[in-house]
């Protein structure tokens, strides 16, 4: 197993010390003075956003060394005033490494554990949309995507650079309950602060059932235009039932959480001709302040070049916190897991998460390994957090033993 590693530096506790006391003095009518100071005209803002993080990666030994990264990244947008029902933003986002010890996946030190939070500085957004049509909006630029659970299409929001899209996207809800969803991406603005070019139509339908949840079907044709992505080509067609945002109660205490998905994938465009399924299975409830949830995802592979993968998904929130599965092994995997969380203090400001995973190949025959992945997230009011997570990846026939930790500050207006 990894060796336990010292704890954060002094720039650490001087950092998460410093948001603790502002966040826990600062008052509620000065937090309102410096909201309404960030608005004009219209619906125009000025938008804030700077978000401190430790990470900690510890690997086998061999592996490589022991990275640990002190970043802190920073946003400021500007969003237009509404005129005549258009609406412009535009957005800067930079990150910078206090100490980089660590491989930023952009060729910096790369003889140590992965951490990919590169320091740049980039423009993260720059769109504008039109609500003049009934029900309907459509945005073009850069802009930030996040559809359903983040599978297929999101933002990557975990890591210190988000990733965005050069899109267009119309939603629409003309049909009552019916949410609709149509765009195309030209580019992929990554969290690795890269580029890819890509031509990808997207579609995605959200029918509201009340309170018994949601039913969802959608379509995504990716078609990566540069040859060393060429693989990386997919389309994919999936339907989707979910319990709604708010459950519905019994007995005034309890409720349900349920989830049946399956996406059926094959190759497009400039990939090998392949043919893969996913299976999401998810079932829980809810008791007083506690969830508890019993799931299963599965995504099949049948070799290299052969599976089942989400390359525009938010892949860190799924198949376990330290990230060994970001891609889908040649022979798919099976992710059997169990969720427990709790709400505690005033308007449940503090939560905190434990997660088991068991992890096999798509015929749950070659035993991968399994992980305990940790999270407390504090909230002091709407703009400030405090976040402490562990992750703990146990080897056995995929990848190596892994550790990870870290400590988060985030301020947000």
């Amino acid at each position: 197993m990894p060796q336990q590693q010292k704890m954060p530096s002094r720039a650490l506790s001087i950092a998460l010390l410093s948001l603790t006391v502002a966040s826990s003095y600062v008052s509620a009518d000065t937090n309102q003075t410096i909201e309404d100071a960030l608005k004009f005209g219209n619906g125009g803002a000025v938008k804030f956003d700077t978000n401190y993080r430790y990470e900690n990666v510890d690997q086998d030994r061999g592996a490589a060394k022991t990275a640990n990264a002190n970043t802190i990244r920073t946003r400021l947008g500007i969003l237009s005033p509404k005129f005549h029902d258009l609406q412009g933003y535009v957005e800067y986002e930079g990150t910078h490494a206090l100490q980089s010890d660590y491989n930023n996946t952009r060729g910096s030190n790369t003889g140590y554990s992965v951490v990919a939070d590169p320091g740049y500085n980039e423009l993260n957004q720059l769109w504008i949309s039109y609500a003049g049509i009934p029900d309907t909006l459509i945005k073009g630029g850069r802009q930030r995507i996040k559809l359903d659970d983040d599978r297929f299409i999101g933002n990557v929001g975990w890591r210190q650079m988000e990733t965005t899209f050069d899109s267009a996207l119309i939603s629409n809800q003309s049909i009552k309950n019916l949410t609709v969803n149509v765009g195309y991406i030209g580019n992929v603005q990554t969290f690795t602060s890269t580029t890819e070019n890509i031509n990808a139509p997207l579609f995605n339908a959200n029918y509201n059932l009340g309170g018994y949840g949601n039913l969802i079907g959608y379509g995504y044709w990716l078609d990566y235009t540069e040859s060393e992505n060429f693989q990386k080509s997919n389309q994919t067609y999936g339907i989707r039932i979910v319990n709604s945002k708010k459950p519905k109660k019994f007995y005034d205490h309890y409720s349900l959480l349920y989830t049946a998905e399956w996406s059926y994938q094959q190759d497009y465009q400039h990939s090998s001709p392949y043919q893969a399924h996913r299976y999401n299975i998810m079932g829980g409830f809810t008791a007083y302040n506690f969830g508890f949830q019993g799931a299963m995802e599965q995504l099949n592979g049948s070799g290299a070049n052969r599976t089942f993968d989400t390359p525009l998904g938010t892949n860190h929130a799924f198949q376990g916190w330290a990230d060994i599965f970001l891609n889908t092994p040649n022979d798919g995997i099976r992710d059997l897991f169990g969720t427990v969380n709790a709400k505690f203090m005033e308007n449940d400001s503090l939560v905190l998460s434990s997660i088991y995973h068991d992890f096999t190949d798509d015929t749950g025959s070659i035993h991968y390994g399994k992980e305990w992945d940790f999270q407390a997230v504090k909230k002091f009011g709407k703009h400030y957090s405090l976040l402490a997570k562990y992750a703990n990846y146990d080897a056995d026939r995929f990848s190596t033993d892994t550790q990870k930790i870290w400590f988060q500050g985030n301020i947000s207006f």
